[in-house]
C-alpha cells in the first residue's frame, strides 16, 4: 500500500472508533461484515466506491469517503475500477469468470488481447501499455499456489472471426485447450444451440477472497462496476449458477473448442 492509501484507509479506522463501534458493529450498520471492515481497513482488500458509499451513506457524511476515493484514483496511472479489481483478482482463491463476447483476458494470447484493443479507441502507446497488464496479470495462474479459475464462455466467442488476423483463431483456441489441461483452470462452453439464457444479460466475474467473502465486477462499453454489496454479489452468483448450468463439462468443452480450431484452420 501506499502512503495516500495508507492514509484513506487509516482516515476510516479513525472514523469508526470515534463513534466508539467494533467493526463487527461498524459493519452492520453498512450492510458488510466484521471481517470485510477489518480487511479493507488493514489493506487486505481495497474500498470500493460501493462500500464507501455505504459508510457515507448510513453516517450521512455528505460523500467524503466517495471522494477520498476519486481523489486517490486520480492519482493512479491504471483507471480506478482496474487498479480495484487487480488487487481482488490477485487476492482471490477462486475466480467464476463468465464471457460473452471475447476470451477471459486472463487466457488471452498477446495477439487475441491487441485484437480486442483494435478498432481506434486507442494509441499505439496505449495499446502495448494494456496488453503488457492483461500479460502481466496472468501470472497469478503459474504461482505455487494458483487461484482456481472456471472460466464460462459463450460458443459464438470461439466462432467470431478477427479480421487480418490469419490464424490468430487458431492459436486461441489451442492456447485454451492447453490452459484448460492444468487442474486449477476449468473451461466450459455454452453451446450455441443453448438458445436464449440468463447470461446474455452481460460478462461478469465473483471472486471469492481468502475470508469467504465474494466480490464481483462487470462492464460495458462506456464503464465498469465492482460491487462487494452482499445482496448484489448474491444475485450474481444466482445468475452465475444459472449460466454454468447451460454450459457443457469440461470434457465436452474441451472437444468443442478443439472441433472449432480445426475449422479456422481450414
Amino acid at each position: 500500500m501506499g502512503t495516500v492509501t495508507d492514509y484513506v484507509l487509516e482516515e476510516l479506522r479513525l472514523f469508526r472508533t470515534g463513534f466508539g463501534l467494533s467493526q463487527d458493529d461498524f459493519g452492520r450498520g453498512i450492510g458488510y461484515s466484521g471481517s470485510h471492515v477489518s480487511s479493507v481497513e488493514t489493506g487486505g482488500r481495497p474500498p470500493t466506491k460501493e462500500y464507501m458509499r455505504a459508510v457515507d451513506t448510513h453516517h450521512q457524511t455528505g460523500g467524503r469517503f466517495l471522494r477520498m476515493l476519486d481523489g486517490l484514483a486520480r492519482l493512479d496511472a491504471e483507471p480506478a475500477w482496474l487498479r480495484e479489481w487487480i488487487e481482488f483478482e490477485r487476492e482471490a482463491t477462486t475466480l467464476r469468470w463468465f464471457e460473452l463476447a471475447y476470451v477471459p483476458g486472463l487466457l488471452q494470447t498477446e495477439r487475441y488481447a491487441r485484437a480486442t484493443l483494435a478498432g481506434g479507441r486507442f494509441d499505439a502507446e496505449d495499446v502495448d501499455r494494456i496488453v503488457a497488464s492483461r500479460l502481466e496479470r496472468q501470472a497469478i495462474l503459474q504461482r505455487p499456489r494458483p487461484p482456481q479459475l472456471i472460466a464460462v464462455l459463450d460458443e459464438a466467442v470461439l466462432r467470431r472471426p478477427v479480421l487480418d488476423q490469419p490464424g490468430l483463431m487458431v492459436e486461441q483456441c489451442e492456447h485454451l485447450v492447453q490452459l484448460a489441461t492444468a487442474e486449477h483452470i476449468q473451461v466450459h462452453i455454452v453451446p450455441v444451440d443453448a438458445g436464449m439464457y440468463l447470461g446474455m444479460g452481460g460478462q461478469f466475474i465473483i471472486a471469492e477472497m481468502p475470508d469467504g467473502e465474494r466480490v464481483t465486477y462487470a462492464d460495458n462499453q462506456l464503464t465498469a462496476q465492482i460491487v462487494d454489496a452482499p445482496a448484489d454479489v448474491a444475485k450474481l452468483a444466482k445468475t452465475w449458477e444459472i449460466v454454468r448450468n447451460e454450459a457443457l463439462p469440461r470434457r465436452q468443452s474441451t472437444e468443442l473448442i478443439k472441433e472449432v480450431a480445426k475449422s479456422w484452420a481450414c
